[in-house]
C-alpha cells in the first residue's frame, strides 16, 4: 500500500487555521514591524538618545547589545528617567515588544532597566520600571504627563532577581490599544509581573533605557497592526 503524503492535508490545515503557527503567542492579526540584534554600527543610527555619549554597542548576548553604560548628561523637565534610547521609527499604538535585558549595575532596590513606549514628547509618555524591589518609586507601570512620573500599575509583583551582572533576560511589553491594557513579562510569559489598563497615550515612539542604572539591550522584535496613521492636516 502506498504511504499517504502528509504535506498537503498539513499545509491546508495551517493555510485555515493560521493561529497554530501562532508559537511566540502573537496575535494572528499582528506582523513583525521591526527587530534589531545591534550586530552593526549603523543600528545607532535608528535612535535618538537623551545622551548619545552614554550609549555604545557592547558586548552582547550573541556578539553585539546596545549599552548605556555611564549617566546621560540631560535633565528632564519633569522627575522621570535620565537614560532613554527612542527607536526613531514611526509611532506604534497596540504592538507586542520582545527584548533581552541584562543589568550590569550593582544590586539595590531600584536596581533597574526601563522600557518605554506611548511617548509624545520628552514629557509625555508611559515607561516601565523593571527593578529589584517594588516602592511608590519603582518596579511598576508610569505615567509622565506634563507632570512627575506617577505609578499607574494596578496588578505588581515584589521585584525582579537581575541576578548576576552578565545575566540575560527575556522580558515582553504588551500593549492594546483599544482595551487600553498594559501587561509586562520577566523571563515567563505565562504570568505578567505588572498589568496596568490606561487611555492617556495613543500612538507614540517606543524606547530603551534606564532611570539612573547602566545595562544592556539585545533582540529586539515588536509585532503590531501597523504604525500610526499619517494626519492629513494638523487639526484632523
Amino acid at each position: 500500500m502506498k504511504p499517504i503524503n502528509p504535506f498537503p492535508v498539513l499545509t491546508f490545515f495551517l493555510f485555515c487555521f493560521p493561529v497554530f503557527l501562532n508559537a511566540q503567542n502573537i496575535p494572528v492579526d499582528y506582523r513583525l514591524l521591526y527587530q534589531q540584534s545591534f550586530e552593526r554600527e549603523e543600528a545607532l543610527k535608528e535612535i535618538e538618545c537623551t545622551d548619545s555619549q552614554a550609549w555604545k554597542l557592547g558586548n552582547g548576548k550573541e556578539n553585539k547589545a546596545l549599552e548605556i553604560f555611564k549617566a546621560s548628561n540631560y535633565s528632564p523637565r519633569f522627575r522621570s528617567p535620565f537614560n532613554i534610547a527612542l527607536l526613531k521609527t514611526k509611532k506604534l499604538g497596540s504592538f507586542v515588544l520582545e527584548a533581552d535585558l541584562q543589568q550590569t549595575g550593582k544590586e539595590y532596590g531600584h536596581r533597574d532597566l526601563c522600557l518605554f513606549f506611548g511617548a509624545k514628547d520628552p514629557s509625555n509618555f508611559y515607561y516601565v520600571h523593571i527593578a529589584s524591589k517594588a516602592d511608590a518609586h519603582a518596579h511598576n507601570i508610569f505615567l509622565v504627563n506634563d507632570a512627575p512620573r506617577v505609578a499607574i500599575g494596578e496588578k505588581v509583583t515584589d521585584g525582579v532577581d537581575w541576578g548576576k551582572t552578565d545575566s540575560w533576560h527575556r522580558v515582553r511589553l504588551e500593549r492594546d490599544l483599544e482595551k487600553g491594557s498594559i501587561k509586562v513579562y520577566f523571563d515567563d510569559m505565562t504570568q505578567p509581573i505588572m498589568e496596568s489598563t490606561d487611555h492617556h497615550f495613543d500612538f507614540g515612539y517606543i524606547g530603551l533605557g534606564t532611570f539612573d542604572d547602566v545595562g544592556k539591550f539585545d533582540n529586539i522584535k515588536i509585532w503590531g497592526k501597523g504604525f500610526a496613521p499619517e494626519k492629513n492636516g494638523f487639526f484632523h
